[in-house]
């Protein structure tokens, strides 16, 4: 299972980004697809999930939203009125049989 985040950079506060995650040796429509992000000495958090529903955290309910693609076997969050508490890298899981994570997209909220 590999599992390519991508979309991070440098944002302004009040700006919008998307990112993306495409997956490969699982299917993203028979799996739960979530994003997780940590912040500099912070744990790693859930922020969103996909399989039948979807569901956020709610420091982004609101603002993000997860969906996915599945001719593309690719996973998406948008996320709207970002805040620089909302710096981190952001993985993408996938949660089947077992857990698998990507590498990571860093995404800075700065001005």
């Amino acid at each position: 299972v590999q599992l390519q985040a991508s979309g991070g950079g440098l944002v302004q506060p009040g700006g919008s980004l998307r990112l993306s995650c495409a997956a490969s040796g699982i299917s993203v429509s028979r799996s739960y697809m979530n994003w997780y992000r940590q912040a500099p000495g912070k744990q790693r958090e859930f922020i969103a999930g996909i399989s039948s529903f979807t569901n956020y955290a709610d420091s982004v309910k609101g603002r993000s939203t997860i969906s996915r693609d599945n001719a593309k076997n690719a996973v998406y969050l948008e996320m709207n009125n970002l805040k620089p508490e909302d710096t981190a890298v952001y993985y993408c899981c996938a949660r089947s049989t077992d857990w698998w994570w990507g590498q990571g997209t860093l995404v800075t909220v700065s001005s």
